[in-house]
């Protein structure tokens, strides 16, 4: 499985970025997936993740209300939508796929990482 990310870029404090991650090769339709980010100097953590079907979504309490993640199944991409943003979302984000079906916040759930997307929010 292959995932690439794509969207960042720089932005202005408060504006608006959409990442999108395509998955391709050996795909399933049944698996979790998440975004997760890295800022310099901290470790990985946890954004957010959608069940495979797209009916549950979980998110990390510091992007809650200013992040969506959704997914468009027949085209094996998931989204995410950031709004509000802030200069501490300043990361590089992964887009993660799980081999479960649920996906979640542990990073060990997911087998399959892709490249990371650069999102640097100026102050």
């Amino acid at each position: 499985v292959q995932l690439q990310a794509c969207g960042g870029g720089p932005v202005q404090a408060g504006g608006s970025l959409r990442l999108s991650c395509a998955a391709s090769g050996r795909t399933s339709s049944r698996n979790g997936m998440g975004w997760f980010r890295q800022a310099p100097g901290k470790e990985r953590e946890f954004v957010a993740s959608i069940w495979w079907n797209g009916d549950m979504t979980t998110y990390a309490d510091s992007v809650k209300g200013r992040f969506t993640i959704s997914r468009d199944i027949a085209k094996n991409t998931v989204y995410l939508q950031m709004d509000s943003l802030k200069p501490e979302d300043t990361a590089l984000y992964y887009c993660a796929a799980s081999r479960t079906e649920m996906g979640g916040s542990v990073p060990n759930r997911y087998d399959y990482w892709g490249q990371g997307t650069l999102v640097t929010v100026s102050s």
